[in-house]
């Protein structure tokens, strides 16, 4: 936290905020997530997880990243294996990005959907003779 200038009071670090940032070492990151850091290392080379690098190659977990290994142990504890945790973390983004596709193209249908009163207008209409 940084304080803010003019009111004393605190902010958070802007990069703190963002989720997807790579900001914790990989001891860090096994101790946020209760695990130790050679299981990290085995869940990356599953590809169940893609920590970020810095320039010198070192892994960088991003808070995402930590949801992300407390997802993997509740899987785990529940008894899934690597094979059937990485089928169900792709079917979870996948769920995510159709509900985000559905919702997309639900704005679209209310932005091209005339307004109730335009549409009752045209009822109330008379026809051609009429």
């Amino acid at each position: 936290m940084v304080p803010s200038p003019r009111t004393g009071s605190a902010v958070v670090n802007p990069g703190w905020a963002d989720l997807d940032r790579g900001l914790f070492s990989i001891s860090v990151a096994a101790e946020l997530a209760g695990l130790h850091p050679q299981t990290l290392r085995v869940y990356e080379r599953e590809g169940l997880l893609d920590p970020a690098r810095s320039a010198g190659g070192t892994r960088r977990y991003s808070r995402r990243d930590i949801d992300r290994l407390h997802e993997i142990s509740v899987l785990t504890a529940d008894g899934l294996n690597l094979a059937g945790i990485r089928r169900v973390l792709h079917l979870q983004e996948e769920t995510r990005q159709l509900q985000a596709e559905l919702a997309r193209l639900r704005d679209l249908a209310c932005d091209a959907a005339p307004a109730p009163q335009a549409r009752e207008r045209r009822a109330r209409r008379p026809g051609p003779g009429g």
